[in-house]
């Protein structure tokens, strides 16, 4: 483990090798698991303000279930999360040639909106557990990103590196560079006594 500020770092985080390759996956992370999306507070509020710039990018049935439901639902372990189609897919995922995408993305990316979509989906498969003195974070192994690992090992990609973009968005340009050079100088120190 690692310690930065407040955050615990898992040594997954700068040793596993990863790099998304949504060719091969499918975007298979907005449909699997046991519930959508963890959202923070204050980005509800942003998602509510822009639904109506992103309704055109929503499938017909995540439109029906974010009208009836809203923006979020609290799920079995009390946590706020994106609402799902069908008990399975992210309600703001769609699908384009095959491959499962982000609405909000979509419409980022697009020059609609300038909110890029929940910090939770930017960081997977990081996932922070946030306590009262520190965030957590670590490493979701996940047998759906088989691919990006085989492509990180190919590419000699690490998560932290192949993640910077999300984790400097969370946790700022000063955090992260604590972070890359604790990456790069960790197995130096680790033969002292």
């Amino acid at each position: 483990m690692l310690q930065i500020d407040n955050t615990i770092i898992s040594l997954d985080i700068i040793e596993k090798k990863f790099a998304c390759d949504i060719k091969k996956c499918k975007g298979a992370c907005c449909i699997e698991g046991d519930a959508g999306a963890p959202l923070k507070k204050e980005e509800i509020k942003e998602i509510e303000k822009i639904l109506p710039k992103i309704k055109n990018y929503l499938s017909g049935e995540g439109h029906i279930v974010i009208k009836e439901l809203g923006v979020y639902v609290i799920d079995d372990e009390k946590d706020i999360v994106t609402p799902l189609v069908n008990n399975k897919q992210c309600a703001f995922s769609f699908i384009e040639d095959g491959i499962t995408r982000c609405a909000i993305e979509k419409a980022y990316f697009d020059g609609i909106i300038s909110f890029r979509k929940p910090i939770s989906c930017h960081l997977y498969p990081i996932r922070i557990k946030c306590y009262k003195q520190f965030n957590a974070i670590n490493y979701d192994e996940n047998k759906i990103c088989k691919s990006a690992i085989e492509l990180g090992n190919k590419t000699n990609t690490k998560l932290y590196k192949f993640l910077q973009e999300p984790l400097e968005r969370n946790y700022g340009k000063n955090w992260y560079e604590k972070l890359e050079y604790a990456a790069e100088n960790i197995h130096e120190n680790s033969n002292l006594p």
